[in-house]
């Protein structure tokens, strides 16, 4: 039975091929992007959207730069008081030849920017925010009803590399050129042209200096 399914699919190969998928493929991406590029607040020329959001909140507060790629299944969420209550004014900005991984997440109440030609992995996660405050009486209170707040904004320079799977987090900045390593936490500032790796992340490499040294 598996062969015979096998030589099915051989025959429907000659008819369906892997030429014609690629170009439905990429009709479904326009097609896709279309439907959603007039809800953010700027969506530059030449971005595409992978098919399919797994979630999309505050659109309007989301600028999106030119020829910028948003992986299949990425979140993308901009919290304001309609959401979730408080008072919050959120912000994310994508700059020109940004891409961001399938199934990341970028989510915002207070402000995230993200520079030029910065590329991350899969499943990267960078939030400027968090379920409550971290205190013992807070524990006691389910996470689902914290308030949510916010440290600070995250800032993340041109030409950044951030690896599959590194979360970034509040009040961060990170500098031109940096590399996060994979599976990474960061929840310092980076410096430029450093090459950062763990949990939590420290500097492995650094540009800056002549000897490639910590």
């Amino acid at each position: 039975m598996k062969q015979l399914l096998v030589f099915i699919g051989v025959v429907i190969s000659y008819i369906y091929s892997f030429r014609i998928y690629s170009t439905l493929c990429a009709i479904k991406k326009y097609i896709y992007t279309g439907l959603f590029k007039r809800h953010f607040k700027t969506f530059g020329k030449g971005s595409e959207i992978k098919p399919s959001f797994l979630m999309l909140i505050g659109p309007q507060y989301i600028s999106i730069g030119k020829n910028c790629y948003i992986g299949s299944r990425v979140q993308l969420t901009a919290w304001d008081s309609s959401y979730i209550g408080g008072n919050y004014t959120p912000e994310i900005i994508l700059g020109n030849g940004v891409s961001i991984g399938d199934e990341s997440q970028v989510t915002a109440i207070n402000k995230i920017v993200i520079g030029n030609g910065v590329l991350t992995g899969k499943k990267v996660l960078i939030t400027d925010n968090s379920h409550g405050e971290i205190t013992r009486e807070m524990m006691d209170v389910a996470p689902l009803d914290r308030q949510v707040v916010s440290k600070g904004k995250v800032v993340i320079g041109d030409n950044v590399w951030i690896g599959e799977k590194a979360t970034i987090v509040a009040n961060v900045k990170i500098g031109n050129g940096a590399i996060v390593a994979a599976n990474s936490v960061v929840s310092k500032d980076v410096p430029p042209y450093c090459v950062v790796a763990g949990c939590p992340a420290k500097i492995v490499k650094n540009f800056n200096n002549n000897d490639n040294r910590n």
